[in-house]
């Protein structure tokens, strides 16, 4: 990159949010880490070392519009614009016939898995929008189960479907701005939320299996590439997943 460039990253404290931040500041990029836990978002940092940009760890609960608001206003007062948000941050819920989800536990995740994302993006849009020069770009993070479900995973599939839409509407009414936005698929990627993939899951013919995994890098590779392009190009749709998990073919 000639010239350096602000990122934020939702759900950054961990797992998949964690590995691409760090990755986004040692490429070069001012990274937000934003997440709930300003603790752990400072220890990410730290860990992190000594790299080429700035970080900045900001708490924020991303199904809360007016925190949502407060991030964007702390992120324009320390960088002065917004050229990357990393729509990240998620929550999931154990294998679950629909008849006995809680009603509570569909809220909290369609609350952060897809307002959560659409007060980002709307954030975002806005910033890129009215920033000079113009634009930015928008990654969603969809997931395989925006194509296939899991057995019993109702609340979770539905949000990252919904995601599809999201980013297809972003990426057609962004065009009049230079706002490219695009959605990383991610399958397996081993990070503590994964972990019970290597010992076992539900399987769709009602078995339990282990399944293969993939290390959390080839994402992180693979959203700075997404991130790279110039605004005049756009990945709208990227799969990346452990070659051997059970999602091309039956089950």
């Amino acid at each position: 990159m000639t010239e350096q460039k602000t990122a934020i990253v939702t759900g950054a404290g961990t797992g998949i949010g964690k590995s691409v931040a760090t990755a986004l500041l040692k490429t070069g990029w001012n990274t937000v880490f934003c997440g709930r836990r300003k603790s752990v978002l400072d220890a990410a940092i730290a860990e992190a070392g000594r790299t080429p940009a700035r970080a900045l760890a900001v708490a924020c609960d991303i199904s809360k519009a007016g925190e949502v608001d407060d991030l964007f206003e702390t992120v324009a007062e320390a960088f002065g614009r917004v050229d990357l948000l990393f729509n990240n941050a998620g929550m999931g819920y154990k294998s679950t016939p629909i008849d006995e989800i809680p009603v509570e536990v569909w809220n909290d995740i369609v609350g952060v898995n897809l307002t959560g994302s659409f007060l980002c993006a709307r954030a975002a849009f806005g910033a890129m929008r009215k920033q000079r020069p113009m634009g930015g770009r928008i990654i969603n993070n969809g997931s395989v189960s925006a194509y296939a479900p899991r057995p019993g995973s109702v609340p979770y599939t539905a949000t990252k479907h919904a995601i599809t839409g999201l980013t297809k509407t972003l990426a057609l009414d962004g065009r009049p701005y230079d706002i490219a936005c695009g959605q990383i698929d991610i399958g397996n990627a081993l990070t503590d939320m994964a972990q019970p993939m290597t010992v076992g899951v539900p399987q769709a013919n009602g078995s339990i299996a282990a399944e293969a995994v993939m290390d959390v890098q080839r994402v992180a590779d693979a959203v700075v590439h997404m991130a790279s392009l110039p605004l005049d190009a756009n990945v709208l749709f990227m799969t990346v997943m452990a070659t051997k998990m059970p999602f091309v073919g039956r089950g």
